[in-house]
């Protein structure tokens, strides 16, 4: 066997944990080095070690690879990190901290979204380290195919569409295999042997009706009961709500979120939570967490972001919800630091009810020649609000607080990876972001990476546009136009808006459909105003062209491209999804009239072509106006019966032929990344450097990642 160098981040924890000053540390087993990093970490250790990270612009765009893969639906890529080279040494080890704890996570995530998920992740992982031989099987190659896109997803349910990812290889195959591996590397229950082992696990994997979807929110059906998520175990959704209705109180102006960071269970007949805290579900891992962050917090680079991340740690200790809220406010009020993190139990729409919190973290640094574009939105916030089409008792007659900037991303973990957001708009407490702000990021180097990796197969935008007005239009403002509609979305979409007093929070009044509600609000708010002349004045974007641009790809993607991510027959579950289309397909009709939008078929090919852009752009403002009034009054009857219409079924001929159309580009409809690599740099015991590298194997790292931050028991 052949011997690797321990990863560092082992190396360096085992050091501080044991307050070690120059000793040499050694491990049974360890990780292999990715790709390109044994050029600049070689068989590292613990000791009087001095070195200077190398400059970060190693290559030029044109010779970085920001593709490494694609396969199924998947296109895996990579993203690079400008600027790091520029912080200081105390940065960099900011960063670090913040690196380990946001990997740290990485096995909550997985046994949040199926409770079976770090048993069978472990199990590929077996399979994988132990295969001895060349030969490359037609079922070794949907075997590789099959575990990656489990890490890809986080588990064995499509990070997306949330269906059960079905194996193409054969169960005598994963048997097989199973067999080849020693006992003592599978991820055996005690008393349990490799052959029940296999009887376990085959059906698991296998069988597409045992736990076919983790997150289910079809009308008519008990949400709770159909979904694999783990967020509950022997409850109705009856028996949800009822709990969950006796903890909330509509008129409190100050509501934590009930249920954020917990599961909920039956035992002995009662309902009882399971927090997520140290000493609680999920403790092994939140307490290494909450180490780094301890680290994080004696590098902080000011009082506030200090306090921040003390509140950060003081929430995963306790698991007191009202902590939880005073770190919000602390940490939208830090606006002043470079570096930024976030970290925590964040967005609910993996749970079918919207309140449980995936784990999620995001590290980061300001781009702060990129932030002047945000920032100048950002500042014209009461503009946008005062201007608005909402009614006027649904305006903030204060908009107070947001933050508005570009952000490089160093390191995401949890839900945000490899599939990420490009932008975020936090905290989501309403009444937090109505009295202290929020803060709205555009994660730049992620956008620039997905930009580039676009010059490679095919080009949807020659396929689907309707004429070449429309694809000149596309490849000219294209890139600008979804920059501006993500910062408006994040920024003032989010922001905008209140609800009347003593109506409840939307997670409380409506429910399930609450996530998409918010998605099409904040949408509609980008693109009612990425038409007005004010985006010009303020310099932001050149001319209205941008708009215009905007308008024909959200269109051309809610009415036909996006159903190229979905399986034939299937409807629209994921919200994003359900808004982008409830939006598209409801001006479409409203329109239909005047032909605003019209359905035009040419040489056996659907495209849908907007005549005009001003009535286009009223539409929007009404269905804004009116998603606004649901929000505001908690209009549960109205939200079901908007997303229901236009949010979530499918033209099955049109779905049909765009699967067709898209088949033919080489283009993978999801994406995601492979992260950049952390190491320290150590000096009697401390951090005098970090570098960076740009890992190019994605199997390799979720190899690594199954060994280092491999923390919590196979159920929790």
């Amino acid at each position: 066997m052949k011997k690797t160098p321990i990863a560092a981040s082992a190396l360096l924890l085992a050091s501080l944990l044991a307050g070690s000053c120059g000793k040499k540390t050694t491990a049974a087993s360890s990780p292999a080095m990715m790709p390109g990093e044994s050029s600049i970490v070689k068989n590292q250790e613990i000791g009087p070690i001095s070195r200077t990270s190398p400059p970060q612009v190693i290559v030029e765009d044109t010779a970085f690879n920001y593709v490494s893969e694609q396969f199924a639906d998947l296109r895996i890529l990579r993203y690079r990190v400008p600027g790091f080279e520029n912080l200081t040494a105390k940065q960099k080890e900011l960063l670090y901290y913040l690196y380990e704890a946001a990997l740290s996570g990485r096995d909550i995530i997985y046994d949040q979204n199926y409770k079976h998920n770090l048993r069978i992740r472990r199990t590929l992982d077996a399979l994988v380290q132990n295969k001895r031989d060349r030969s490359t099987s037609v079922d070794w190659q949907k075997f590789m195919e099959y575990t990656k896109r489990v890490w890809f997803s986080n588990g064995i349910h499509h990070h997306y569409s949330a269906n059960k990812i079905m194996p193409e290889f054969s169960q005598e195959f994963l048997a097989a295999s199973i067999r080849k591996v020693p006992a003592n590397q599978l991820p055996l229950q005690p008393g349990e042997n490799v052959e029940t082992f296999i009887k376990w696990i085959t059906p698991i994997l296998f069988d597409p009706n045992l736990d076919a979807k983790q997150v289910n929110k079809s009308a008519g059906q008990d949400l709770i009961k159909t979904s694999a998520v783990n967020f509950y175990e022997g409850l109705t959704q009856k028996e949800v709500e009822a709990f969950y209705a006796k903890k909330d109180n509509k008129n409190d102006p100050r509501p934590v979120s009930h249920g954020l960071n917990s599961k909920v269970v039956k035992e002995n007949g009662q309902v009882v939570e399971k927090s997520w805290k140290v000493g609680g579900m999920y403790g092994p891992a939140i307490e290494r967490i909450v180490f780094w962050l301890d680290k994080a917090v004696t590098v902080a680079e000011n009082d506030q972001q200090r306090l921040a991340l003390q509140k950060l740690a003081e929430f995963y200790r306790t698991g007191d919800l009202k902590v939880f809220d005073e770190y919000n406010i602390a940490w939208v009020k830090d606006v002043d630091s470079q570096i930024d993190v976030v970290n925590g139990f964040i967005e609910v729409y993996d749970d079918p009810l919207g309140i449980k919190g995936s784990f999620e973290s995001v590290v980061s640094f300001k781009d702060v020649e990129a932030t002047k574009r945000i920032k100048a939105i950002g500042d014209q916030a009461q503009w946008f609000e005062d201007n608005s089409p909402l009614l006027p008792q649904h305006k903030k007659k204060n908009v107070v607080g947001i933050t508005a900037k570009v952000i490089t991303t160093v390191v995401e973990s949890g839900d945000a990876a490899p599939a990420t957001p490009i932008g975020i708009n936090l905290p989501n407490a309403n009444w937090i972001r109505k009295e202290h702000g929020s803060k709205s990021v555009n994660l730049g180097n992620i956008v620039h990476a997905y930009t580039e990796s676009a010059n490679t197969g095919g080009s949807a935008l020659s396929e689907f546009a309707f004429n070449q007005e429309e694809i000149d239009r596309g490849k000219k403002f294209a890139s600008l136009a979804g920059d501006l509609h993500t910062d408006m979305h994040e920024v003032i979409g989010h922001a905008s808006g209140q609800i009347n007093p003593g109506v409840g929070t939307p997670k409380q009044t409506l429910k399930n459909y609450a996530s998409t509600m918010e998605e099409g609000r904040a949408d509609l708010v980008a693109l009612y105003y990425v038409l007005d002349p004010k985006l010009v004045q303020i310099g932001v974007m050149p001319s209205l062209e941008v708009g215009k641009a905007e308008y024909d790809a959200y269109i051309r993607n809610g009415l036909m491209t996006q159903l190229s991510r979905l399986a034939p027959g299937e409807k629209i579950e994921e919200d994003h999804m359900r808004n982008r289309q409830m939006v598209a397909a409801w001006a479409y009709e409203k329109g239909k009239k005047d032909k605003v939008i019209e359905r035009v078929s040419r040489q056996g090919k659907t495209y849908f072509k907007i005549n005009d852009y001003a009535k286009l752009r009223d539409l929007f403002g009404q269905l804004l106006r009116e998603t606004q009034r649901i929000t505001s009054e908690g209009d549960y009857k109205a939200a079901q019966n908007l997303v229901e219409t236009y949010g979530v079924n499918v033209d099955k001929a049109l779905h049909q032929e765009v699967l067709q159309r898209y088949s033919k580009l080489n283009i993978a409809p999801y994406q995601g990344f492979i992260q950049p690599k952390l190491t320290p740099v150590v000096k009697d015991g401390k951090v005098v450097d970090v570098l960076l590298v740009y890992p190019e194997n994605f199997t390799q790292q979720m190899l690594e990642y199954g060994e280092v931050y491999n923390v919590l028991p196979h159920y929790n």
